[in-house]
């Protein structure tokens, strides 16, 4: 069976003999020295002022929210993952969509201001696989109209814009360290900001508001455990070498299907460092996507239709807005199997399937 994803495992003995340390003190969570570790490495890493480990990344995206005091209408992607829309309903906040960029996938920045009305707080974009919104764009859209901007990075890890972390950027971002992910601790992630007051605030809200016997706020449990952060502190060495891998295995899939037809992410900046975090595929249409997956599914492969469907047509959603290029890039896109590892003998496979299956029977 290949998975569209693998988690990457560092060696047994790498993951224990980190762990022992907090198995030998029996502190295993309530920001241990593991956990303390990696926020440090991690801040050092990214260039960035201020980093929390939370035990995932919607969580994240909730305290983000909640930290800025968003509680109206929050301006948005409809093409990312569920979680970004559900954490601004999960606040009880109203999203607002504005439609995609077709070249990057990304909320489509010139298309915002019309979106904004007096209700609007913030701007809640994603940087889809990993590629940059356009950041200076919305940052003087926020300014203008007085707005937070909060960046859902969860695939944004070791991206790079103008020499800066991708996740340095906004008032808040946010990043996902799901086992899936680039890097990963199993469950987990993590919430960035540059400003002292507001990294104090986020720093409480992630432990029931509190220090000890002193209470300051209202808070939630999004801590992350000693166990966690030893995966990411065994991970985190090896982060070079699986970019370097991920980026050999774009390469092959790339030439592969270069006379196919297909639509492959092309997106070419002078300013940016990209992290090969996926291998998204543009079908035609719909059916031959669906045509595909289906003979890859019979040989036990299995590809994503990452994301589907677009966001804005979530059956929950009181209001609806419409986002043609979301809708139909949505209908027609999906992620092949992708990840460290994955042997050239299977690439060829999977490509093959696709050449054959392209066109109907």
């Amino acid at each position: 069976m290949i998975n569209v994803t693998k988690t990457y495992l560092p060696s047994f003995e790498e993951y224990t003999t980190i762990l022992k340390r907090a198995w030998d003190k029996a502190w295993i969570t309530n920001n241990g020295e593991l956990v303390l570790e990696l926020e440090e490495k991690l801040k050092k890493y990214l260039n960035v002022k201020h980093l929390w480990f939370t035990s995932n990344g919607t969580v994240a995206l909730q305290m983000a929210l909640k930290a800025l005091n968003i509680t109206k209408e929050v301006i948005t992607t409809p093409f990312s993952y569920v979680a970004t829309t559900n954490s601004i309903l999960w606040e009880g906040c109203t999203p607002v969509f504005v439609d995609i960029n077709p070249e990057t996938y990304c909320i489509d920045a010139a298309k915002i201001e019309a979106s904004i009305t007096k209700d609007t707080q913030a701007i809640l974009a994603t940087h889809v696989y990993g590629i940059p919104c356009d950041v200076e764009a919305i940052e003087i859209m926020a300014k203008k109209y007085g707005l937070k901007v909060i960046y859902d990075g969860a695939h944004a890890f070791c991206a790079k814009l103008n020499g800066r972390s991708l996740l340095s950027y906004g008032d808040i971002s946010t990043c996902s360290f799901h086992a899936t992910k680039l890097f990963h601790t199993v469950e987990g992630g993590c919430i960035i900001c540059n400003d002292d007051n507001l990294a104090k605030r986020l720093f409480l809200y992630r432990s029931f508001g509190h220090i000890a016997d002193k209470y300051f706020s209202i808070g939630i449990n999004g801590k992350n455990s000693e166990f966690h952060a030893a995966m990411g502190l065994a991970v985190f060495p090896h982060i070079a070498d699986l970019i370097h891998q991920r980026k050999i295995i774009f390469g092959i899939y790339r030439d592969l299907l270069a006379d196919t037809g297909l639509e492959l992410l092309n997106f070419d900046h002078s300013n940016f460092e990209w992290n090969f975090a996926y291998f998204p595929v543009l079908f035609a249409d719909e059916d031959q996507l669906l045509r595909v997956q289906k003979k890859l599914n019979e040989k036990e492969i299995f590809i994503r239709r990452y994301f589907y469907p677009s966001l804005n047509e979530l059956p929950f959603l009181e209001k609806k807005f419409e986002c043609k290029t979301s809708e139909a890039l949505s209908r027609r896109i999906a992620s092949l199997p992708f990840y460290p590892g994955l042997e050239t003998g299977d690439i060829n496979k999977i490509v093959e399937i696709v050449k054959q299956n392209l066109l109907p029977a």
